[in-house]
């Protein structure tokens, strides 16, 4: 059966057998189409209605001409027949929209027939003068009498009512200007809502809704002119002014223009409280205001919403207190506008996001009348009263933050979402990978992640190091689509963009399936990302032996309740991903296919970053806000390949620069700003000191990058078996002739090197005893080493990722980096 329970344009459609869809997708039994309204009794009569508002042109005197009182006046009197008949507009509102139809029908009769007689009137009825109430003179004397003049048709009136000549409003005193008779006027064609706000009871919305609403304009339109022209023909300017009931002393019978007065307030009351009513218990279903609404959710057993009724009820009461309807004018005047705005607003939003679902029907609609009705509804505002159009929007602006805080409901679906997709496609049509430069290159990473609970501090980390740029979490789904019902990944999305959520991090989600995870790192490498934003950089963890850790057990943001379940209701984040891998059994990745994927990036000219030991990273250096009250720390930079046995200055190379802009972007990060930059230079054995230093120094200072150089020696081991006439390049010590004995005493020596100059001790952790900067002194944060090609012999593999193991050996947090692409220019 049809229900007026409702949501504000909340269109129903209704099948040939009556089935009504609800917004949720669901079905219910609809009503019989007896019960719903037509175009003409559903948005015909209640727009016209509406818009004939006695405060433009059908205003009842209180002190007739006549002298004859008909009922007490007064401030008291005047608040009692408003409640009286707001009480009466009220229970026709409160007993459903089937009665309020029918009294609006009849209404519309009596107010077609009062109009009738007034327009005769006017032709009917000859010249007379019309005395006028008195009164009060400016200076205290005793009142004048006034008389008015209907002139008949009249040229001469006409052209004396041509000018503003704007005065005083004999109700208020105040003097009357453009904005504050438009403001009046204005209220006379705020009706145009009344048929929308009865969407839930008509039979054809979609249809009734513009065609109604057209023709009611359209009507009302007609008559408005019409008055306006034969008032002017006939009536001077004392009459207009000083008696705003003139209709009645020119009326052939004055009892049927207050009759059409009566009926015309009435109506319009009766349409303004029934369509506030629909909107309010709208707004109090969708629970955007919590218990402030919670009343207007009541309904009755057909779904009437009373208790929205008698709470506007209550909000009008209120209301009437004011009084005066001039006092009201201007302030119902700049919220109504408001409301224009808004609605005018979201079509522009709809049409410039060129969503395909919205589809208008009026064919004269466009964007470009949409911004023109947003900024006439704005000039308007301020031109009335710019303070209360500056409280207007000032309390729009804190309820759109109450709303979008409190978040609305998901079946809403957000027109910001539609704008911010089209803006970001256009943009990135125009983000040209031809016109990329190296002035403004930026860290775009790729981190592949296999288990998120190990892998915390390492995704925060990531976070810091993208500097703007593109943040991608690959995650690759071991299986075969083939042999699969379903696909496995597309259900895993919604876990890892809460992981995201609750890590507070900018990044974007990829996942994969792929028989191995070889073959997902490449697919990955290929198609993340979209245009000029693509990953070039590939981070991944570091393939040891070291027992995973469950770091959502111990982070803050990742505290859950015992049984399992958020708030809400909806499962735990805890729950969404499995127990880290337990020591000691098999891995998802062998380290052939681990050396082989950085091999594999390399060759795809993607930097590779390689993370060990971030779990021990200090946890105020990964928070958000500023690290300058924490523990001071260093950031250690070596920029040459330890791994190479080779003086000079290897610091120039394409990897070298990379590993100091990286460190230096990282120094940029507030957590971060105050950690202290250390370059390392390692002089050959027989390099003279000071020189290479002096080249560096020059280069940091053409980079803007600010650190502190240290040299340090090689030690015993470090040059040992290097000839100097020997110029190897990058990589060839791995895949050279040297032993594995060799290879590995040189890979102690660099960590021991690296060790010494941290302040650990071989088996310490940091701050240790030895060091550079003594006991007490800053420990080492964060090192960043240079990361050797991979061999060209696959055989060789894992004897390369056992060296890389040696040489971090105890370093604490590292990251191996290696960079194939320039980051830097000394260019203006």
């Amino acid at each position: 059966m049809a229900s007026e329970n409702s949501p504000l344009l909340a269109y129903r459609l209704l099948g040939d057998e009556g089935v009504a869809f609800s917004a949720n997708g669901g079905g219910g039994a609809g009503g019989a189409s007896a019960r719903k309204l037509s175009t003409f009794l559903g948005v015909v009569v209640p727009t016209v209605l509406s818009m004939f508002s006695i405060v433009v042109f059908l205003r009842i005197d209180s002190s007739p001409s006549s002298g004859l009182q008909v009922l007490p006046q007064g401030y008291g009197w005047s608040l009692l027949y408003g409640s009286l008949l707001l009480g009466l507009v009220g229970g026709v509102c409160t007993l459903g929209a089937g009665l309020y139809a029918r009294a609006s029908f009849l209404t519309f009769l009596l107010v077609s027939g009062s109009l009738a007689s007034v327009l005769v009137s006017f032709v009917a009825v000859g010249p007379r003068s019309i005395p006028l109430a008195p009164r009060p003179s400016p200076n205290g004397s005793s009142p004048q009498p006034q008389v008015g003049h209907f002139t008949g048709f009249n040229s001469s009136t006409l052209k004396a009512n041509l000018g503003a000549g704007y005065a005083k409003d004999y109700t208020t005193g105040a003097m009357m200007t453009f904005a504050s008779v438009f403001a009046v006027l204005f209220n006379g064609c705020t009706g145009i809502m009344a048929g929308a706000n009865m969407s839930g009871e008509l039979k054809d919305p979609s249809r009734a809704i513009p065609l109604g609403t057209i023709i009611a304009v359209t009507y009302t339109f007609f008559i408005y002119t019409l008055l306006f022209f034969l008032s002017s023909f006939t009536c001077d300017r004392t009459l207009l002014q000083e008696d705003y009931g003139f209709f009645r002393a020119i009326s052939l019978w004055p009892p049927l223009v207050l009759i059409g007065i009566y009926a015309t307030s009435l109506s319009a009351s009766m349409s303004s409280l029934i369509g506030a009513s629909r909107i309010l218990h709208a707004l109090a279903q969708d629970d955007l205001f919590g218990v402030i609404l919670a009343p207007a959710k009541v309904v009755s057993r057909t779904g009437n919403p009373w208790g929205a009724v008698l709470y506007s009820w209550g909000l009008v009461q209120l209301v009437l207190l004011a009084g005066k309807l001039n006092t009201l004018a201007a302030v119902v005047t700049v919220f109504y506008l408001v409301a224009y705005a808004a609605v005018d607003l979201s079509c522009l939003s709809l049409e410039w996001a060129s969503a395909p679902n919205f589809r208008p029907t009026f064919s004269l609609f466009s964007w470009h009348t949409c911004l023109l009705g947003v900024a006439s509804c704005l000039l308007m505002m301020f031109l009335i009263s710019p303070g209360a159009a500056g409280g207007s929007l000032l309390l729009m602006g804190l309820l759109s933050a109450l709303l979008t805080a409190r978040g609305g409901p998901s079946s809403w679906g957000y027109v910001s979402q539609a704008l911010l997709f089209h803006q970001v496609r256009k943009y990135l049509l125009r983000l040209d990978v031809r016109k990329e430069h190296v002035k403004f290159w930026r860290p775009q990473l790729l981190l592949l992640v296999g288990n998120p609970r190990g892998a915390l501090p390492l995704l925060r980390l990531a976070n810091q190091l993208k500097k703007g740029g593109l943040y991608v979490l690959g995650h690759v789904t071991l299986g075969d689509l083939d042999c699969l019902p379903s696909d496995p990944v597309q259900p895993q999305y919604g876990a890892w963009l809460s992981l995201v959520d609750r890590a507070q991090v900018k990044a974007f989600v990829d996942l994969t399936l792929s028989p191995s995870v070889r073959q997902g790192a490449q697919h990955l490498l290929r198609i993340s990302g979209l245009g000029g934003m693509k990953p070039n950089t590939l981070v991944l963890g570091f393939y040891d032996d070291a027992a995973p850790q469950d770091h959502f057990l111990t982070d803050p943001a990742f505290s859950e309740a015992t049984d399992g379940t958020q708030e809400g209701g909806s499962p735990a984040l805890s729950t969404l991903f499995p127990p880290p891998r337990a020591p000691g059994s098999p891995r998802a990745l062998s380290p052939q296919d681990y050396v082989a994927t950085v091999a594999d990036a390399l060759k795809m000219n993607k930097n590779v970053v390689l993370a060990r030991a971030c779990g021990a990273l200090p946890p105020e250096r990964l928070s958000r806000g500023s690290g300058g009250t924490s523990q001071p720390h260093h950031v250690d930079v070596w920029p040459l390949n330890l791994l190479r046995p080779r003086g000079g200055p290897g610091y120039v190379d394409v990897c070298g620069l990379f590993l100091l802009q990286m460190a230096t972007i990282l120094g940029m990060v507030p957590a971060w700003h105050s950690a202290r930059l250390r370059i390392f230079l390692c002089l050959g054995p027989r390099e003279a000191p000071g020189a290479a230093e002096g080249r560096l120094r020059a280069l940091l200072s053409q980079l803007r990058i600010r650190a502190e150089v240290q040299e340090v020696v090689w030690g015993e081991g470090a040059g040992a078996g290097a000839p100097e006439e020997e110029e190897e390049e990058e990589g060839d010590f791995v895949n050279g002739r040297r032993g594995d004995a060799e290879a590995e005493a040189l890979a102690c020596s660099a960590n021991a090197l690296v060790r010494a100059q941290q302040g650990r001790s071989r088996g310490g952790g940091p701050g240790g005893p030895e060091g550079g900067d003594g006991e007490g002194g800053p420990a080492t944060a964060l090192t960043f080493l240079y990361l050797p090609r991979p061999p060209a012999d696959p055989a060789r593999y894992t004897r390369y990722l056992a060296l890389l193991e040696t040489l971090t050996h105890d370093l604490g947090p590292t990251l191996l980096i290696h960079g194939v692409t320039p980051v830097t220019c000394t260019d203006l």
